[in-house]
């Protein structure tokens, strides 16, 4: 069987990056996993990593994930990962292959929709329709390759939203919701601190999802609307005028008739 990770393991120094080397394969769902890494290289972009064959088959998206499904999305094709590097977000030392910065921007599962029932055959055959149940990621998806057409490479796919519920072409999810799903960190808060630990505890507050994230916007549009003036009902009115015509006037006093 062939060594999946072997380009994986020949580009990183183990010894010096906290990334997993690939040692632990242990399944924890029942659906494959998929992971969108933020990642704050040389350039910002987003890795986009679905579970197949026991590792992390990727993708280097530039501008991240777009719900408009009139956008397409660049999508490089890179190295697999381990299946453990979904856990990782932390700092890659300076000097090592992909140094920066890396959160873990969503996760969640994904079941494969078509073509067949073989997600590994719908790749070679360069297109994979899916479904993803993440916390920032939800619906159909699709990751379709093209070829090169301006640098002969063999790498270039691209991510797009199919319509359906979710699809939305008013909301950037990017901009919307930037932090990390494990730590709520942005991006350039991460610090050497942040490593890779296997058995790491969940956070203690849990970060927000991008449906509190629009609803919390929401609110706060509304509450910058100036207070409408009550506009009194007809009945109320009505008693108003009532009240008016039924008061009493104030009595003219009498004059005093003089004797004559």
């Amino acid at each position: 069987m062939p060594d999946l990770l072997k380009k994986y393991k020949q580009m990183r120094d183990f010894g010096d990056t906290p990334e997993p080397s690939g040692a632990k394969t242990k399944k924890k769902t029942k659906l494959p996993l998929f992971v969108i890494q933020k990642h704050d290289a040389t350039r910002l972009h987003y890795d986009f990593r679905l579970e197949m064959e026991g590792v992390l088959k990727s993708w280097a998206v530039p501008k991240g994930p777009s719900y408009d499904p009139s956008i397409k999305r660049l999508a490089m094709m890179t190295e697999d990962h381990p299946y453990d590097y979904a856990s990782f977000e932390g700092v890659i030392p300076a000097d090592n292959y992909g140094a920066g910065n890396v959160i873990i921007w969503d996760q969640g599962t994904w079941e494969l929709i078509e073509p067949g029932d073989d997600p590994v055959k719908a790749l070679a055959g360069g297109k994979l329709t899916f479904r993803l149940y993440g916390k920032k990621m939800f619906g159909e998806w699709a990751l379709v390759k093209i070829k090169g057409r301006s640098t002969g490479k063999d790498n270039e796919w691209l991510l797009l939203k199919h319509r359906d519920a979710y699809a939305n072409d008013k909301v950037d999810v990017t901009e919307v919701a930037p932090r990390s799903v494990v730590s709520n960190l942005l991006v350039e808060e991460v610090g050497p601190e942040n490593v890779w630990i296997s058995n790491r505890k969940a956070a203690s507050r849990k970060p927000p999802t991008l449906a509190s994230r629009l609803t919390k916007t929401k609110k706060t549009t509304t509450a910058k609307r100036p207070p409408r003036r009550a506009t009194p009902s007809p009945a109320a009115s009505a008693r108003s005028r009532s009240s008016r015509a039924a008061a009493p006037r104030s009595a003219r006093p009498t004059p005093r008739r003089r004797l004559r």
